[in-house]
């Protein structure tokens, strides 16, 4: 993820509740970070008990206020069930699959508390959500 216009001591961005490591980029106000996580549950996969993480919930949260004062959540397919068997003909539709996947109202409402975030000694700047804690 890439953002920017951001105060790192009075906003943290979350993901699922959990705060995302960011990286300063050189420039201000500008940071980057990842997130890890799991997008489906197979019947046969090399950790059946890591449960899935979708849909994602990504909130800008203030830490003075302790309120989310934005956010969007993104579904690994589309939230509406309308999934293609086929591929994409062509950039603008593929597109516009990846934009229906997006919801830019469905942020954590009320009272949000944010910590700061956990860094990893291998990826320090990636919020692992498989990794449970």
């Amino acid at each position: 993820m890439h953002v920017t216009g951001l105060t790192p001591d009075r906003y943290v961005v979350t993901c699922n509740g959990r705060a995302v490591p960011l990286q300063p980029t050189g420039r201000n106000g500008e940071f980057i970070g990842g997130v890890r996580y799991r997008a489906w549950q197979l019947s046969a996969s090399l950790h059946p008990n890591i449960p899935v993480n979708a849909p994602l919930t990504f909130d800008i949260v203030d830490r003075w206020m302790e309120r989310s004062v934005a956010g969007c959540q993104y579904h690994v397919m589309h939230p509406g069930g309308r999934n293609s068997e086929l591929y994409p003909i062509n950039s603008f539709e593929a597109e516009s699959r990846r934009l229906a996947r997006f919801s830019r109202v469905a942020h954590t409402p009320g009272r949000v508390t944010a910590t700061e975030p956990t860094r990893s000694r291998e990826f320090p700047y990636t919020l692992d959500l498989r990794q449970m804690t």
